[in-house]
């Protein structure tokens, strides 16, 4: 926590490709060792088999695919009175996103075989059409906000 005011948030460019900040959040965050244009090759490539199989725009199928991801509610921990509860709260828009992006790489890096560009592909597919490994996350997180809404009140 800063002392003198609040730290601005960096404004990101937009992919090479698309011009897509979030598809570039998301390359930035598939990167391994530093390796960005091994990671932009990867999106690419698994965003040239998603638009093969769907014979949609794949960024459109991407950006459907994160908005699935997306939580609305997630529960943090509160400490009142010597216990501690799971509290469910909102999630703001910024969090969102790096939950989805989060969550869609695990998803991805959990898969079985295949490379990485094809089980990428899957996952986002999967995701657009509301199933998927990242899907269930956010299904257990609205679960787990749901069982603990008996403690709502002790919102701050």
């Amino acid at each position: 926590m800063p002392r003198k005011g609040s730290v601005n948030k960096r404004k990101i460019a937009g992919d090479p490709k698309y011009g897509n900040q979030i598809a570039a959040k998301f390359i930035n965050s598939l990167m391994l060792d530093g390796k960005k244009s091994k990671a932009e090759k990867i999106f690419y490539e698994a965003f040239d088999i998603v638009s093969e199989k769907t014979g949609k725009d794949p960024l459109e199928v991407f950006l459907a695919a994160m908005d699935n991801i997306k939580p609305g509610i997630e529960v943090r921990p509160r400490r009142v009175g010597g216990a501690t509860y799971q509290v469910p709260m909102e999630v703001n828009a910024f969090r969102k996103q790096s939950l989805a992006i989060r969550w869609l790489l695990t998803a991805v890096r959990n898969r079985e075989g295949k490379s990485m560009k094809e089980k990428l592909s899957g996952e986002i597919l999967d995701a657009s059409e509301g199933r998927g490994g990242s899907i269930k996350r956010r299904e257990d997180t609205h679960k787990m906000a749901d069982a603990n809404r008996a403690f709502a009140h002790y919102r701050w």
